[in-house]
């Protein structure tokens, strides 16, 4: 994303977006955002959004706090309700870099989509299309790829949700941009 610029402003290379805004909250400009994560530590913590509506732009955090399962915050020069709820379905992103740090053995969703993922016996099960949560943990949804020489379309069509929990996941390679789990084919 480097070489795109957004209103004159150089875009950072590692925007990702984190969640979007379900509404207004509050009459004085105040915005709820849906983050993609039951962890929104990385919308509590930037100084600086990026939002994709009408077109991206860099916006001030003036401050931000948990309300439910949403944050809602106060962006600077954004005072109207009708102004913040116009800002209803626009994407947030926020640079990886201001991400918080993490412990060992713990990743953001968006370290893991992309990811290869085999199981022990080294049958490829596809790669991580998408993560989602049901709560009390997250759900990689595998996406198998289409083989070259078959084009079969059926096993492209075909998906694997893998809860993402020791007792399935092995080992988390991004180096080699790969998940180990404990998971059969006929599963």
């Amino acid at each position: 994303m480097a070489d795109i610029k957004a209103s004159g402003v150089q875009l950072p290379d590692d925007l990702v977006q984190v969640g979007f805004v379900s509404g207004a909250y509050g009459v004085a400009g105040g915005i709820r955002v849906r983050p993609f994560s039951d962890d929104a530590d990385a919308l509590l913590h930037a100084q600086t959004w990026w939002l994709d509506k009408p077109s991206l732009h860099e916006v001030s955090v003036r401050r931000a706090k948990l309300h439910g399962g949403d944050v809602v915050t106060q962006l600077d020069g954004l005072t109207d309700r009708d102004l913040a709820e116009a800002l209803k379905g626009t994407g947030v992103y926020i640079p990886r870099s201001q991400f918080p740090t993490l412990d060992d053995g713990e990743f953001y969703w968006s370290d893991l989509i992309g990811l290869a993922v085999e199981n022990l016996q080294g049958e490829a099960l596809g790669v991580v299309a998408d993560m989602m949560s049901n709560g009390p943990q997250s759900i990689l949804r595998i996406t198998a790829p289409v083989s070259a020489e078959s084009g079969d379309a059926e096993s492209a069509a075909q998906e694997r949700l893998i809860p993402f929990v020791d007792q399935f996941i092995i080992t988390v390679d991004k180096e080699a941009k790969k998940i180990t789990v404990d998971w059969g084919l006929d599963y």
